[in-house]
């Protein structure tokens, strides 16, 4: 009780010394913002008293203390410096010393940017922005020049970042695991589509866990994923209970032969949009209807004889469907043996398909990457920036706390469902 009273103090003099700043400010005419404004003028303030600070504790006495008399070392005036900040450019004086070894912390030498501004250049990369943008952005809103090299430098600072986190450890286990690709336009000699491997998995707990990304050349390829999947099993994860993928061919033997165990299941999502692929858009609403017996059925057996009555009806109109969905009969019925709780979570990618909106929110920003790290470098910043409150992961861990009890039942002794 007495914390909060001492918090509701703070904030109410914080308050008051804000209302202070801000009466004075308006009696003198200055600005909130800009060069002469006063949030810069604060800012300037607070970083110098900081940096005097230091200077008192480096030396071990305080300005105009007569006990630094003879210490062999003492103030030696300051130096103009501009720093960019989160409001825009700040000019503050940083003190010297006579021995030249005082090295503030605050700002350190030869320090450009606070480290706000770097956050700031990464959020807007993260949303498809270039090099030229985001210096243009700067110039724009906070009236600063920031060249294109910089931002560069700042956003390769995540390259060693995001190397560790593409092989850190994984979970021993994952109930289900989602995968799929998307594709972005290199400019390598010239302009083409590469697909980016993405991988979800679902831990014990109910949590989100993206594996990784990985960046392919040509079209998605089973022989590639093959590489990926073996990676992640190499990184700790020796079980998965389910792998929910599109209905590439050949991605089923390449699970399978990580994980011998392993259920493969179709996305269902990927499977009606290519129904409607072959079928005039007239007909997609009236289809629609007529399948979705199929894949709601409570069984194989009343699920194959729904289908039939669908092939009665579309087969000789459109028999590309009705071959469709018999190739990918025997990836695509495994859900339906489970509990209704495991087939709401894993009848479709949407799990990872969420996540690439994402991204394609960014690569439609961007358009192209000069190369592929650059777009890798871009994706994982959107991976990065993902939940920032946290309230994504605990609806995810809400909404799998049912399906990984069913999982527990269905997979014993394959997991052990933890947390609250």
């Amino acid at each position: 009780m007495s914390e909060t009273l001492e918090s509701m103090a703070i904030d109410v003099d914080q308050r008051q010394l804000a209302e202070q700043l801000l009466a004075q400010a308006k009696e003198q005419g200055i600005e909130l913002v800009g060069p002469n404004g006063l949030l810069n003028q604060l800012t300037k303030n607070v970083l110098e008293t900081a940096l005097d600070a230091e200077m008192a504790e480096h030396l071990g006495y305080d300005k105009h203390d007569p006990a630094g008399r003879g210490s062999g070392n003492s103030r030696n005036g300051s130096r103009a410096k501009t720093v960019f900040t989160e409001i825009g450019p700040v000019e503050i004086e940083v003190p010297r010393d006579t021995n030249s070894t005082f090295d503030p912390v605050i700002v350190k030498k030869r320090q450009r940017r606070l480290t706000g501004v770097d956050e700031i250049v990464l959020s807007l990369t993260a949303k498809g922005l270039t090099t030229g943008e985001i210096a243009a952005h700067f110039d724009d809103v906070y009236g600063a020049t920031v060249s294109k090299d910089t931002i560069s430098r700042i956003t390769d600072k995540v390259i060693e970042e995001m190397t560790d986190w593409c092989n850190r450890p994984l979970e021993s286990v994952y109930p289900v695991v989602f995968i799929d690709a998307i594709f972005v336009k290199v400019r390598d000699g010239q302009v083409s589509n590469r697909p980016i491997y993405v991988a979800i998995g679902v831990t014990c707990s109910g949590e989100r866990d993206i594996l990784g990304l990985w960046a392919g050349d040509g079209g998605e390829g089973a022989k590639f994923w093959l590489s990926v999947l073996t990676e992640i099993k190499n990184r700790g994860t020796g079980d998965v209970c389910i792998v929910v993928c599109d209905g590439l061919k050949g991605l089923p033997d390449a699970i399978n032969t990580v994980w011998s165990r392993a259920v493969v299941q179709t996305c269902v999502i990927h499977l009606l949009r290519n129904t409607f692929r072959y079928a005039s858009r007239k007909y997609w609403d009236q289809i629609a209807k007529d399948i979705r017996p199929v894949y709601t059925a409570a069984t194989e057996a009343a699920a194959k004889e729904r289908f039939s009555e669908f092939t009665a009806k579309w087969g000789a109109q459109y028999p590309a469907i009705t071959q469709l969905w018999e190739n990918a009969w025997s990836e695509f019925v495994p859900f339906l043996d489970y509990d209704v709780e495991i087939r709401r979570v894993i009848c479709s990618t949407n799990a990872v398909e969420s996540l690439n909106a994402r991204y394609r929110r960014a690569i439609r920003a961007r358009g192209h990457f000069p190369t592929e790290q650059a777009a890798m470098k871009c994706l994982y910043l959107v991976t990065r920036s993902l939940d920032p409150t946290g309230r994504g992961k605990a609806r995810w861990a809400m909404r799998w706390k049912p399906a990984l009890n069913a999982f527990a039942i269905t997979f014993n002794g394959r997991i052990t469902p933890t947390g609250n």
